[in-house]
């Protein structure tokens, strides 16, 4: 069976490795990456079959991370790990190319489903993100009907 090669990008080194720990025992995890330049440099030299990445990880140019990715891969498959839930960040990230989005705090229970959808083709977005996106869409139809 092949395990899929997946590459972790995260500043924050102790999130890094727990992501690997939660990891090493159904996928091949090659590298781990704590910048930007060491990103982009192990996306250009190694093929990944998934990059799971940290949306504040820093980029001089002020570019999305996914964006950045999907630039430099076209095909690369990628989540990203973020502190942030609001609806607007999550929807530029998937607009952005990526496939996946896991909140940091949710990764223990996410991050396995997130990453076995994904590799299927699939889009995974936390739970409890698309509930709160469920419920801002009905507050909203709540207003909008409240106005009228």
């Amino acid at each position: 069976m092949k395990r899929n090669r997946i590459l972790i990008a995260d500043a924050h080194l102790t999130m890094m490795a727990g992501v690997r720990l939660l990891l090493r025992d159904r996928f091949e995890v090659l590298v781990m990456v704590a910048d930007h330049l060491s990103l982009r440099d192990a996306v250009k030299s190694n093929q990944f079959d998934l990059v799971i990445a940290d949306l504040s990880i820093p980029i001089s140019s002020g570019e999305n991370v996914a964006r950045l990715l999907k630039r430099l891969s076209p095909e690369l498959r990628v989540i990203i790990l973020s502190v942030h839930d609001e609806p607007v960040v999550v929807q530029e990230c998937l607009a952005a190319g990526a496939q996946g989005f896991v909140l940091k705090r949710a990764a223990v229970n996410d991050l396995i489903p997130a990453v076995e959808a994904v590799l299927r083709g699939d889009t995974y977005v936390s739970p409890s993100i698309q509930t709160k996106q469920e419920e801002a869409r009905g507050q909203a139809t709540k207003s909008g009907e409240e106005a009228q």
